[in-house]
């Protein structure tokens, strides 16, 4: 079966949007997307969706927040948890783009990393939700998803990137985020996975590698232990 059949499968069973995915259906501007990803480091979609609407409800571009007092965006955006960080990071983002990219949000990979704080995941992000381009955005479902289906063998999400940009056929790398995002949200939870055949779409065709899970509860009991 190919990835793209398996694609298929999964995203037939799944229901709703990602928050990303729901911004990038609406055409919305990069830079929103762009801050709408900062925002959603370790938290829930559902608090990323509330800050990114009373951020931009305020300020919209780039120059707004660079202009903003910092206590106002800590406000803005407390839903979206680390909010002392974020507010700080944002700012430095949206000052970086004015002053370097005239205000416009670059398409770039190697120009989007430049900016603070924005590794390869929330540039790709980037290029794939606001710009359509094709990457692999590599967060927390994709790596274990990709390792739980043996698609990959790694212990970081930037080897599960470069590996899958071997193996997944560059007409497909831009469905993986949407897909697998949303699937481990609702179905292939890290913790007490739903493998019933009856739930989980792609149960039988999956071998329920679990080694890159177990391998990094290893590592860190013996540092604990240590």
């Amino acid at each position: 079966m190919s990835y793209a059949e398996i694609f298929d499968i999964i995203e037939g069973s799944l229901e709703g949007e990602t928050h990303l995915d729901d911004l990038a259906s609406k055409k919305q501007d990069p830079f929103k997307i762009l801050i709408s990803t900062i925002l959603s480091a370790r938290t829930r979609d559902e608090n990323t969706r509330q800050a990114t609407i009373t951020l931009f409800s305020k300020f919209k571009t780039p120059e707004q927040i660079a202009n903003a007092n910092i206590d106002e965006l800590e406000q803005l955006i407390y839903k979206a948890g680390f909010y002392k960080v974020k507010a700080q990071r944002i700012k430095e983002v949206a000052k970086k783009i004015k002053n370097k990219f005239n205000g416009i949000v670059p398409d770039d990979y190697n120009e989007l990393i430049s900016l603070p704080g924005v590794g390869s995941k929330t540039a790709n992000c980037v290029l794939v939700y606001a710009f359509k381009k094709p990457a692999i955005p590599v967060d927390i479902h994709v790596h274990r998803i990709s390792n739980r289906l043996g698609w990959v063998k790694t212990l970081r999400p930037e080897q599960t990137e470069e590996a899958l940009k071997i193996i997944i056929p560059k007409d497909q790398w831009m469905r993986i985020n949407r897909i697998f995002v949303r699937f481990g949200q609702t179905t292939c939870l890290p913790n007490r996975p739903k493998c019933d055949s009856l739930v989980c779409p792609i149960s039988l065709r999956c071998p329920k590698d679990f080694s890159m899970e177990l391998a990094l509860k290893t590592k860190q009991k013996k540092i604990i232990t240590s």
